[in-house]
Formats: C-alpha cells, sequence, structure tokens
C-alpha cells in the first residue's frame, strides 16, 4: 500500500475540539491547552498474538480495543480524553481496506467521547502488527484520582463487574467448555473485544475533593495493591460482595480466579470517603452506571490486600497479568 494514500485516507474531515490548531498534515499537531486544567498523556500497544490473534479478532476489534484501553486510563485519572495518535507497523499480509476497517473501529468509539485523531506514525514490519495508541486528555488542576489518595476508612468500589473478560478469552482460545448449553457465550466474549470505558463514572470521582482510581486491566488483586501500596494502607475486601456476571460461574469452577486475577476487564476500582461514597452511589444509579461497595480502607499495619470470606481471610498476591512473566 501506499503510506501517504492511507494517511490520506484516514485523515479526518472534521473536528470536534476547536482548540485543534494543526492536526495531521504537518510536522506535529498543534493544540491550545486551557488555563486551569492539567493535561493527560498515556500511551499503549497492543502486540499481535500476545494481545489479540487475528484468527478471532477482526480488523475494527482490534481499533477498538487499542482505542479502548487508553481512554480508560484517563478515565481512571477522572478525566476527559480529547485526543488520540496512532502508531501502526504493519506486515505486508494487511491490505490497505483492512487497515482502514481497524481505523473506523477507533473512530467508532471516539465518536462516543467526541475525540480527535490528530497524528501517528506508520511503518513496515516482517513479522507482527503492532498497535500503539496515544490519547490526550485533561482535567480540573488538583482534581486527578491518583492512587496515591487512599485513606483509612473509605470505602472500596468497584465499577461494572469483573471476570467477564478473562471469561471471554478462555472461551476463545478453547480452554472453556459451558457447563450448561444455556450460557450466553457471546456475552463474555464481545466483553473482552469491546471493553466499555467507564469516563462517566471517573468524572463523577474527580468532583470529589478526594478519590483514588486504577483501571482493571491486570486484575482486580494487582490494582487495589497498587492502591494499597501507593497510599500506604491496607485494602480488606468481601469475597462475597465481589459483582460477578450471574453465569460465570456456569463456564468453569476457574471463575473466581477469572474475577480476581483475570484483568482486561477496563473497569475501574477504587476508594471514596463514606460520605461521599453515598453520593457516588445515588449519582451512578441516576445514570445506570452499574457501581458496587466491595470492602474499606485499613489503618497501614502493611501496604496489603485482604480477601474476607464467612469463615476466612486470605492477603491476595499482586499478580495478573505480566508481559516479562
Amino acid at each position: 500500500m501506499d503510506e501517504f494514500d492511507l494517511i490520506h485516507s484516514i485523515t479526518p474531515r472534521t473536528i470536534h475540539h476547536f482548540s485543534v490548531d494543526v492536526g495531521i498534515g504537518d510536522d506535529a499537531a498543534l493544540y491550545t491547552a486551557k488555563h486551569g486544567v492539567q493535561e493527560i498523556v498515556c500511551v499503549d500497544t497492543l502486540v499481535e498474538d500476545v494481545h489479540f490473534k487475528l484468527h478471532y479478532s477482526s480488523p475494527e476489534d482490534i481499533g477498538y480495543k487499542a482505542l479502548a484501553v487508553n481512554i480508560s486510563d484517563v478515565a481512571a485519572m477522572g478525566g476527559i480524553p480529547k485526543f488520540y495518535l496512532v502508531s501502526l507497523a504493519i506486515p505486508s499480509k494487511w491490505t490497505k481496506s483492512e487497515i482502514k476497517e481497524m481505523y473506523e473501529g477507533m473512530n467508532e468509539l471516539a465518536k462516543l467521547y467526541h475525540m480527535d485523531l490528530i497524528g501517528g506514525d506508520t511503518v513496515s514490519t516482517a513479522d507482527k502488527l503492532v498497535v500503539t495508541v496515544t490519547v490526550i486528555g485533561e482535567v480540573e488542576k488538583g482534581q486527578a484520582c491518583l492512587r496515591s489518595l487512599a485513606k483509612p476508612n473509605d470505602i472500596v468500589f468497584v465499577t461494572g463487574e469483573i471476570g467477564s473478560s478473562a471469561a471471554g478469552l478462555s472461551l476463545l482460545l478453547g480452554e472453556t467448555h459451558p457447563q450448561s448449553a444455556f450460557v450466553e457465550t457471546d456475552y463474555f466474549i464481545h466483553r473482552h473485544k469491546r471493553p466499555e470505558p467507564r469516563v462517566s463514572v471517573g468524572r463523577l470521582c474527580s468532583s470529589f475533593k478526594r478519590a483514588s482510581l486504577n483501571d482493571i486491566s491486570d486484575g482486580l488483586a494487582s490494582e487495589l495493591n497498587e492502591i494499597a501500596e501507593a497510599s500506604c494502607v491496607s485494602i480488606e475486601i468481601d469475597d462475597g460482595m465481589l459483582p460477578v456476571h450471574s453465569d460465570l460461574h456456569k463456564l468453569d469452577s476457574a471463575w473466581k480466579e477469572w474475577a480476581l486475577f483475570g484483568g482486561e476487564d477496563f473497569e475501574l476500582t477504587g476508594t471514596v470517603s463514606g460520605a461521599d461514597w453515598e453520593v457516588l452511589k445515588q449519582e451512578c444509579e441516576m445514570r445506570q452506571l452499574p457501581i458496587t461497595k466491595i470492602g474499606h480502607v485499613r489503618e497501614k499495619t502493611e501496604s496489603n490486600v485482604i480477601l474476607k470470606t464467612d469463615k476466612t481471610s486470605m492477603t491476595l498476591e499482586k499478580k495478573g497479568y505480566n508481559h516479562f512473566k
């Protein structure tokens, strides 16, 4: 394919933000930042056969998820996603139409959040497809929902449900065979391919004086351990309060492992004060945004995460998906 023809074909014809002064078409993009806000910048890379496989992911699925995982990072800061840049390393087996379909997958999600594509890079590679997306967002100055802001007696919560994405991946890989013919496996597969960033909940959290957030990319246990370590606290969660899909346990006996360590749900987990929790819960209910209280923050004996059941308690290790293990 011709690189410049490809760039021309994916260049947006309209923009959502008039703060863009120069978009695609020059050496770099220019935009005018606002006073009173902090810029958020995050980047994620998806690699073929590591983060997706072509036999079960369409180009649109790959593009959608590549942008979604970055938007989720902005949501975890309490911010608004505004711009994105895309870098592709493309094997020769890919056609121009397939690459355009990937951008269409991104655009499907970008339109929901009024995001503008403002640049990127395209190179060829001899082996696997590599997709790197950078997202730029903003949050009101001093209102970012940092991992280090959890305090003793805070409420610990999680949005949506956990474990469904890991279940979907297991189904796609043929590792799991439903124990019931009545389980809607397509739901779990969709949750893996098309995660829903929780920008609205992140924005609600940023309106409080103090809230900590983390997005669930590597698993609930890993993300809560990161909050505990950054805030120098202990986090205690209740096994019976974990929000999971009613059919999750019908798929495999490993369902709880998926919920705690599976990752790629791209839900948000975090902490707020008890008073703010009541407000957050009501605001989410009004907007039909699913959110669940799962535990409390405790005074630090050591920075860890404890899972309590009816009869026992156990320390949850900081494990989940790790690229280097």
